[in-house]
């Protein structure tokens, strides 16, 4: 057997135990704690970068662009076999190797594994920077808002970290449903509570800030890198196909998985976009060119306290479950390949069941307490080492939004439809990738530039200190 006869065999083999027993409900839930994460906070200053023309209007251009994707993705969970019928593709990644072949599901895997640790790093910067908004918000409201009121985040990543070294020890996506629902209620609370305090702000202010061309900048180049990286903040808060067919992959059926993914997948876009339009159009129109970095940390909202301390602290659990979402795929491919590799290993193989008095047994297995805890240990390490939280937040949407969620899902579908080229659909799919490659490698060209200021900006803080010092 060869050693592509040997990866379809090994991605397609049937796993024993499985029950599917998933909604579209319950998918909405994954979609929603995937999608509305920390992304959300940003969109109030990449509204103000980009004006109340453009601004509007380029999430809804992402929203659509987020729902072609998931569509041609949906038709992508099943791929016709003549000899043994449909086969199940439980992940992006079996979707490309099945469809595409090897060599794309090698270029597909490597972007895959990087967005997905990106997010995990993200997702880690962002509780941290909820967790020390806190502590400051409780600060001003004893001190006053004029009181120096500054504490690291340090401490707060590492705390998370250790929380997720204990939940990557569930086994896989299909136990993680009860951590979806919650996530989701958390991310719909404060992406609510975001709303509603830029909402309030404007009522109190009497009037909308903000201008038709954004907020300016002293120079012309400022300005562009600013709304480039804007984009890639959006691009950010928008796509889910990685964890798309992972979550099609838990629903029953009938009706079929790909019905009702599509109609999960409607319901959840059209709810993001009305909290996104609602937290960035409100954020910006409460602050105008004052419009902070992250709409519920940055403080443009002193009061009521005690309920930006509840919104950050629904971003914290709501990140939590995210954190697992996006790393449960990664941890699957990683996994599954070693096991594939060292079959007869036991220590990568055998399971170690644990009973403590008066609680239920579990079983732990030690390829994943090792392997998992050196990927949380990592990205909580790189999130310490650059912890900003827009830069970050840009780069990874603009690395990975035009090859997983635009590239991949138009060619799977020209392969599985026998689309010939140079038809009316072969154009419009093609001259979409095309514009979504260009707006995407400009995005990622600017949170780059925008990672690099900060870093060497905090090098000159720290600089000044020491000869202070």
């Amino acid at each position: 057997m060869g050693v592509e006869e040997e990866a379809s065999s090994f991605l397609h083999a049937p796993r024993p135990g499985i029950k599917r027993t998933g909604t579209a409900w319950t998918a909405v839930a994954h979609i929603i704690t995937g999608v509305i994460g920390s992304g959300v906070l940003s969109l109030a200053w990449s509204m103000a970068q980009l004006g109340w023309i453009a601004g509007p209007v380029t999430m809804l251009c992402f929203a659509l662009v987020t729902l072609v994707s998931a569509f041609l993705l949906c038709d992508c969970y099943r791929s016709p076999d003549p000899e043994f019928g449909p086969k199940r593709n439980r992940s992006y990644l079996e979707a490309v190797h099945e469809t595409l072949g090897k060599r794309n599901a090698l270029i597909c895997g490597v972007l895959a594994q990087i967005g997905l640790y990106g997010t995990g790093i993200a997702y880690t910067i962002t509780t941290a920077i909820s967790m020390r908004a806190i502590q400051k918000s409780n600060c001003y409201h004893k001190e006053g808002h004029e009181a120096t009121c500054e504490y690291g985040g340090s401490l707060y990543m590492l705390l998370f970290g250790v929380v997720q070294v204990v939940l990557s020890q569930i086994p896989d996506f299909h136990n993680l449903q009860w951590l979806s629902i919650i996530a989701a209620i958390m991310s719909v609370s404060y992406a609510s509570i975001g709303f509603a305090l830029g909402f309030a702000q404007v009522i109190a202010n009497g009037f909308v800030k903000g201008g038709i061309a954004g907020v300016s900048a002293y120079r012309a180049a400022d300005k562009v890198w600013n709304v480039s990286q804007a984009l890639g903040d959006i691009a950010f808060a928008y796509p889910y196909s990685l964890i798309l067919l992972e979550i099609q992959d838990t629903l029953k059926s009938p009706p079929s998985e790909s019905k009702s993914m599509k109609k999960a997948s409607t319901i959840a876009v059209v709810g993001t976009t009305f909290f996104y339009l609602c937290c960035g159009g409100f954020g910006y129109a409460a602050f105008g060119e004052k419009t902070p970095g992250n709409l519920l940390t940055g403080f443009g909202f002193y009061e009521p306290y005690w309920l930006i301390d509840l919104a950050n602290a629904c971003i914290v659990l709501h990140l939590v479950g995210g954190y697992q979402v996006y790393s449960q795929p990664l941890f699957a491919v990683i996994e599954n390949w070693i096991a594939e590799k060292y079959p007869d290993n036991r220590f990568l193989n055998k399971n170690l069941t644990y009973k403590f008095p008066r609680l239920p047994g579990f079983q732990l297995n030690l390829l994943r307490l090792c392997f998992r805890t050196i990927y949380v240990v990592s990205t909580t390490t790189i999130a310490m080492m650059f912890p900003y939280f827009n830069q970050v937040i840009g780069l990874v949407g603009g690395f990975g939004f035009w090859p997983l969620a635009v590239y991949f899902p138009v060619e799977m579908y020209f392969k599985q439809k026998n689309i010939e080229a140079w038809t009316i659909k072969w154009i419009v799919l093609r001259a979409f990738s095309v514009i979504c490659f260009l707006v995407t490698a400009f995005a990622l060209i600017g949170s780059v530039e925008g990672l690099m200021s900060a870093r060497l900006s905090q090098g000159s803080k720290r600089d000044v200190l020491r000869q202070n010092y």
